[in-house]
Formats: C-alpha cells, sequence, structure tokens
C-alpha cells in the first residue's frame, strides 16, 4: 500500500501561483504513476496533470497547460505541482492519487484514471478575482 500527503493549498489572487506537493510512504517502489486531480462544487472530478514514477512522461488537461508544471524530484517521494497565471476556475479541491498498476513499459502513462487506487486527503486551492 501507498499513503499520501498533500500539501501547499490556500487563498490567491487570481494570476497568482501556488505549488502543491505530494508526499508518497509507504511500498512506494510499486509506484507507476501519480496524478493531481481536482474537484470543485457541483461539477466532477478532472484529472489535473499526471506523471510516471520515473519522472519520464507527463500529461496535462487542456485547461492548465503552459500553466501548470508536474515534477517528481528523484531523490525524493514527492511529487509538485506547480501553478501559475491562477484563475478563480481553478478553485477546487486538489487531491493526488497514485496507479500501481503494473506496466513493463516505465514510461508508458495511460490515459483512464481508474488505476489510480491510493487517493491523499486532498487540500483546498481558492483562487479570488
Amino acid at each position: 500500500q501507498v499513503q499520501l500527503v498533500e500539501s501547499g493549498g490556500g487563498l490567491v489572487q487570481a494570476g497568482g501561483s501556488l505549488r502543491l506537493s505530494c508526499a508518497a510512504s509507504g511500498h512506494t517502489s510499486s509506484v507507476h504513476a501519480v496524478g493531481w486531480f481536482r474537484q470543485a462544487p457541483g461539477k466532477e472530478r478532472e484529472l489535473v496533470a499526471a506523471i510516471t514514477w520515473n519522472g519520464g512522461t507527463t500529461r496535462y488537461a487542456d485547461s492548465v497547460k503552459g500553466r501548470f508544471a508536474i515534477s517528481r524530484a528523484s531523490t525524493k517521494n514527492t511529487v509538485d505541482l506547480e501553478m501559475n497565471n491562477l484563475e478563480p476556475e481553478d478553485t477546487a479541491v486538489y487531491y493526488c492519487a497514485a496507479d500501481l498498476t503494473y506496466y513493463s513499459e516505465k514510461y508508458w502513462l495511460p490515459r483512464g484514471t481508474s488505476g489510480y487506487e491510493y487517493w491523499g486527503q486532498g487540500t483546498q486551492v481558492s483562487v479570488s478575482s
């Protein structure tokens, strides 16, 4: 099993920046990918960005391309989400999740989200206009 803890949320004005961090512990050697998801009130949860555990492959939702950057430091079991030029529409609870599905190709990043079975508790991001 893997445990995930998010940090770094808060309140920021439109145009500002925040950096979220997802700390993983437990059986991290089994992690294949980590995704950052968000859910706003009354909306479905959406995948914002994902990265393979080796850091070699990333993917972003169209709504955040060019503004958000996901990264993993090779020496730490953390996955960060740098969020720039934030908009009120980015307001949501942000969750990180881990996919422990085994893939022989470690740079393969699945487009589906059904493999994300381990979740953090979430962190609130609020962007004021």
